[in-house]
């Protein structure tokens, strides 16, 4: 889930307290299948804060009021603002750093720091939006072969899940054409890197709905 664009972009974390309790009240309906909720922030420019510093310095505050009930990640689009000191202190907060397969933001293997900040981690295969949106806009099948990328990025995932880190990944259908298709794919190499076959979603159970009740 993502935190609605009201809180991140809009009012961005200032004068949002109502915002945030409704969206948690609400959230709170999904009970156990509720996952990491994401604060998805846009790209930043010196209009709105002059460096990382002065975002962080009204982002601090905002994390320390943060229930302990919920994992929460933040994903930012600045990629300068990327650094240990900003990862650092998600640490500190025990928020997850959004990790992010997009066009313009650096990928995991050009961080020159550590960046699990939490027991888990949120990763988002994003891809490039504009370039995809040129060559199709229906998202039914691959269009765009992320064979390479996936492969690397399975190693990765290996190699953090044997520290012991849970791991929740989101395939977009702008990454390679067809959400479902990059997470099959994903299994493939996993499987066939011979690591355990991942698990499956469990089907619930098919009900006939009743107009009224008998």
């Amino acid at each position: 889930m993502k935190v609605p664009q009201v809180i991140t972009h809009e009012k961005v974390l200032l004068s949002c307290e109502s915002e945030f309790q409704q969206f948690l009240e609400t959230m709170h309906l999904l009970e156990q299948k509720l996952g990491p909720i994401v604060f998805q922030f846009p790209f930043f420019n010196r209009e709105i804060f002059r460096d990382r510093h002065e975002f962080t310095d009204r982002l601090v505050p905002f994390l320390k009021k943060l229930p302990n009930a919920h994992r929460f990640a933040i994903e930012i689009r600045n990629r300068n603002w990327l650094n240990a000191e900003f990862a650092n202190l998600l640490r500190d907060h025990k928020i997850a750093l959004v990790l992010q397969d997009r066009s313009w933001m650096p990928s995991f293997s050009e961080l020159k720091f550590d960046p699990i900040t939490a027991d888990w981690t949120y990763i988002r295969w994003l891809g490039d939006r504009e370039a995809i949106e040129e060559r199709t806009m229906t998202w039914d099948k691959t269009i765009i072969d992320r064979t390479e990328e996936l492969t690397t990025w399975v190693d990765f995932c290996y190699l953090i899940s044997k520290r012991g880190v849970l791991i929740y990944a989101y395939a977009n259908n702008h990454f390679a054409g067809h959400g479902p298709a990059t997470i099959e794919m994903f299994r493939s190499i996993w499987q066939a890197k011979g690591q355990t076959a991942l698990p499956r979603p469990q089907k619930a159970e098919q009900r006939q709905s009743l107009l009224f009740p008998v």
